[in-house]
């Protein structure tokens, strides 16, 4: 047979007894969510929090001693996983917002990457047919200078004063619109 009042309910659920277990449950449920509402102010939050001790609920119900009525204790499970909940809650808000932050930052040095690239390659149809097949070998390729000289028939020499020459270009260009 199974025990009528809640302390002896909540210690044969303890020991495995599914009866006294649903038995608190249909006995508390609406007690717990209504506390649940108190504590969360909406509707969904009181239903999230009143499924989570619900199923935190055999376990914690280990740790229930009978030295106060199973309705204190089940209060204070209530309150404390309300907290476990804000903490958690606050937890991820940080999170998210240091991930936000992160992410606004990462779009907007992909941004400015980009406009560099686009302002290069702009710069780089401006050149002078020969400027540009030095800088598309020297940086476009990654071809030392001496690499470089081979594949165009030129001396090393030459294809540090045409680098020199694409800085020039560039510097001139930057600060004809307002860059330097």
């Amino acid at each position: 047979m199974t025990p009528t009042d809640d302390e002896a309910l909540a210690k044969a659920a303890a020991a495995g007894d599914r009866a006294a277990f649903a038995t608190l449950l249909d006995r508390h449920y609406d007690r717990l969510f209504a506390f649940a509402f108190r504590l969360t102010g909406a509707r969904a939050e009181a239903e999230d929090l009143t499924q989570d001790i619900c199923l935190a609920l055999p376990v914690k119900l280990a740790s229930y001693r009978g030295t106060a009525r199973f309705t204190t204790w089940l209060y204070r499970v209530a309150v404390n996983a309300a907290h476990d909940r804000r903490r958690r809650a606050a937890t991820r808000a940080r999170a998210a917002d240091g991930w936000g932050d992160w992410e606004v930052d990462r779009q907007a040095a992909i941004a400015a990457e980009t406009a560099v690239e686009d302002w290069l390659a702009t710069a780089m149809r401006a050149l002078p047919r020969e400027l540009r097949e030095t800088v598309a070998l020297t940086l476009g390729e990654g071809l030392s200078q001496s690499d470089a000289a081979e594949v165009l028939g030129l001396s090393e020499g030459t294809i540090a004063w045409r680098m020199s020459e694409v800085k020039k270009h560039l510097r001139g260009l930057a600060r004809a619109e307002g860059m330097l």
